[in-house]
């Protein structure tokens, strides 16, 4: 298993909006540094849903981007959906909360599912992608960041499965709905490392 990809991006205006967006990732070559915020100097406008320690690095897996190549008739190339990381061998249907990633000096935790928004929606340029990609329960994952460093292309990861309560990628993306959950399980789900924003949600 390894890194096939690295990718960031600076901020750009969106195609028919005023707003800016980080969205618009390609993959850099060489080293880039990993701090608590994720890759230094990555464009992250939308702090309200993207980026934060909870959500520093948006990960996807070879996997998932030859399931969308399929899907979109077209091959979707690293950073398209704004991943900053592509790891060859995962797929984010099968990973779950608290799982983790260890390059060399780079530590990571899976805290949650990409959750599709507008901007994704331009970005792809289907209006009905969103329900789309939350059928289809490939959306790459979020971590936080445990061990900053360098990271490069190229560089082995080694993955350790989380060893508590299982909280899948899909469940977060498909059937998250948590004022529909009997006690137990909001209560279960909160012992693992969630990301911050969906741990309110079952707290609330």
């Amino acid at each position: 298993m390894k890194i096939r990809a690295i990718c960031r991006a600076d901020a750009e205006i969106l195609p028919g909006k005023t707003s800016k967006t980080g969205i618009f990732k390609h993959p850099v070559q060489g080293a880039v540094l990993v701090d608590q915020e994720g890759i230094v100097s990555d464009a992250v406008c939308n702090k309200k849903h993207h980026g934060g320690p909870d959500q520093a690095l948006y990960v996807m897996g070879s996997v998932d981007l030859d399931f969308w190549s399929r899907e979109l008739g077209v091959t979707v190339e690293p950073g398209f959906f704004g991943e900053n990381l592509v790891i060859d061998g995962i797929d984010s249907a099968q990973m779950h909360v608290g799982d983790r990633l260890m390059a060399t000096e780079v530590e990571l935790e899976v805290t949650a599912a990409r959750i599709p928004c507008a901007t994704l929606t331009a970005r792809v340029g289907d209006d009905g992608f969103a329900p789309r990609f939350k059928q289809a329960g490939q959306p790459g994952f979020y971590c936080r960041v445990m061990k900053g460093g360098m990271i490069a292309a190229g560089e082995a990861i080694k993955f350790v499965a989380y060893q508590g309560i299982k909280l899948p990628i899909p469940v977060i993306l498909q059937s998250f709905r948590p004022r529909r959950l009997p006690q137990a399980q909001r209560d279960a789900y909160l012992t693992t490392p969630l990301a911050s924003r969906f741990r309110a949600m079952l707290e609330g």
